[in-house]
């Protein structure tokens, strides 16, 4: 299989994914309601989990996951840091953008930025 065709298919894989889980089950009454940013970064947690599972962390620098993962301990709310340098880093960016679009976020919405 080529490269782009397994790119492709992560990519509906997750899309499919993203469109499941925006299905919420049943709250508790007494909880109180999540924020949208909130929701945003739950729909986006999960899909970074998915997509490790799904692609596997092959690729991908301990600096990339790293940095991915303290976006996520910030509740989403850290500034962009994560800067794909492999291919397979950029392909997972290109997934997971697809993906928090695909969960209702702005393409702007996933931390991937790269300083000089």
């Amino acid at each position: 299989m080529s490269r782009s065709f397994k790119l492709m298919i992560t990519i509906m894989a997750l899309l499919a994914f993203a469109t499941a889980s925006g299905v919420s089950s049943a709250v508790a009454q007494d909880a109180p309601p999540k924020t949208w940013p909130e929701v945003k970064c739950e729909r986006y947690g999960k899909a970074w989990a998915e997509a490790l599972v799904r692609r596997g962390r092959q690729g991908l620098s301990p600096e990339f996951i790293e940095r991915h993962e303290a976006f996520l301990a910030s509740r989403c709310t850290a500034r962009a840091d994560v800067c794909p340098r492999s291919s397979e880093e950029l392909d997972m960016a290109n997934i997971m953008v697809v993906a928090a679009m695909n969960a209702g976020t702005a393409s702007t919405f996933p931390p991937f930025a790269c300083r000089k």
